[in-house]
């Protein structure tokens, strides 16, 4: 009998502590989507304040998202070296690292000094991006991965939704900041003001590690240490390698419509708002991706992921070409609803594409980060298009994406298979 209260007090005990180690995977995921945030605030005022074509401006977006094509298999082989735990410490460590290099370039206002920090965030960020995706997929039975990885992108756009006005109240204080004017006081303040809300990411992340710190021994299996390059022959499977260019796809066109959102909604032809409103209205695309992925994850138990994934992708694609060959509130109101659509893209597609890895998920999960360098070289694609045939054909760009996620999700993500050993 005390045998059996000693193995239910264990299995109790690892509970608990795994219940504790996905709350604390959860915050990373919050403070990934509030780092990337911080971006869209970067934007608009570094483009104005160095003179910038949307082209020149996009550069901080492809600053950060390059990272990912360079660092998502390095990351990979650390994690399989490292395992999960230490990895996640190794990329928080990186990230503080990069938002104290932020602090110090904003001092210069050098737009080369900007892009170099975001650089760097973005390799602690991609070494989480590589570790916490399948980690949260791995924490609980395996039918429910969909569900849990869509929960925790949730509490990415709530990062995403909240850092812009969390930013300007850290920034002026409580007495002087409101809803509607945040983002234009931002937009009037000089860069360097925006050291604060980094170097409070920067002391959140340092908490975070130092509750990290306390399951460094944990060694949690699914992971195996193999050659750098050797996460490239899964591109030999058609499911995963089409998997990879959905994610490639979806983020290119996620991140080609929050750097365009604002100055598309200012337009006279459009809703000709300021800045301010724009911004407000740009927080309520961020919602519905937040809104949507809560209740992803719990459609997802009982809803099959490839059906969800192509409805919505469908409904995005339609609602991107509605606002490109319209005007007015019609084109706002389309173009902010593709927010709602996006939640569950991300999350559904890379866990089909993880599914049955098994000892190679780190490769996997490496190469599938790879492909969101789709970040950087889209909405450059993007950029130039609205540099020279305006905003509206722009939209044109992510609509092409959502096409391609809608013919992935109907025709090739099925039930994943095994994936043989290279």
């Amino acid at each position: 009998m005390s045998i059996d209260t000693a193995q239910i007090e264990r299995h109790a005990s690892a509970n608990a502590a795994r219940r504790t180690l996905i709350a604390l995977v959860i915050f990373l995921f919050f403070a990934r989507g509030f780092s990337t945030s911080l971006l869209y605030l970067l934007l608009p005022q570094v483009k104005n304040l160095f003179g910038l074509s949307y082209a020149g401006a996009m550069l901080t977006q492809m600053s950060f998202y390059l990272g990912f094509f360079f660092f998502s298999l390095p990351s990979a082989y650390l994690l399989a070296r490292l395992g999960y735990i230490r990895a996640i410490l190794l990329g928080i460590t990186v990230m503080i690292v990069g938002c104290l290099t932020f602090c110090l370039a904003a001092t210069t206002d050098i737009y080369p000094g900007f892009l170099a920090a975001l650089f760097i965030i973005a390799i602690g960020i991609i070494l989480q991006q590589v570790t916490t995706n399948p980690l949260i997929a791995i924490l609980g039975p395996s039918h429910g991965a969909h569900s849990r990885l869509t929960l925790a992108q949730a509490f990415n756009s709530l990062g995403t939704t909240l850092a812009p006005l969390v930013g300007a109240w850290l920034i002026l204080g409580p007495e002087n900041i409101s809803r509607a004017n945040a983002i234009a006081v931002i937009q009037a303040t000089n860069i360097a003001r925006l050291q604060l809300p980094f170097l409070m990411v920067a002391a959140a992340l340092l908490l975070a590690a130092i509750l990290f710190w306390t399951y460094r021994s944990d060694r949690i299996a699914g992971t195996q240490a193999r050659d750098l390059l050797a996460g490239f022959s899964l591109l030999k499977d058609t499911r995963f390698l089409l998997t990879t260019l959905s994610i490639f796809a979806y983020c290119g066109a996620e991140v080609s419509e929050g750097s365009i959102l604002a100055s598309y909604l200012m337009q006279p032809s459009i809703l000709g708002v300021s800045i301010a409103r724009a911004s407000e209205l740009l927080s309520l695309y961020w919602c519905g991706a937040m809104f949507g992925r809560f209740l992803g994850a719990a459609m997802l138990r009982t809803v099959s992921s490839h059906v969800a994934l192509s409805v919505c992708a469908i409904a995005a694609m339609l609602l991107a070409l509605t606002s490109a060959f319209s005007t007015g509130m019609l084109a706002a109101v389309a173009v902010i609803a593709i927010g709602l659509f996006n939640s569950i893209m991300f999350p559904a597609i890379f866990a089909s594409g993880i599914a049955c890895l098994h000892e190679r998920t780190a490769e996997g999960s490496g190469i599938l980060c790879m492909a969101i360098a789709g970040g950087a070289t889209i909405p450059m694609l993007t950029a130039a298009i609205a540099d020279g045939h305006g905003l509206a054909a722009a939209l044109l760009v992510p609509a092409a994406c959502y096409a391609w996620i809608t013919f992935y999700g109907a025709f090739f993500m099925q039930p994943a298979r095994h994936v043989a050993q290279a």
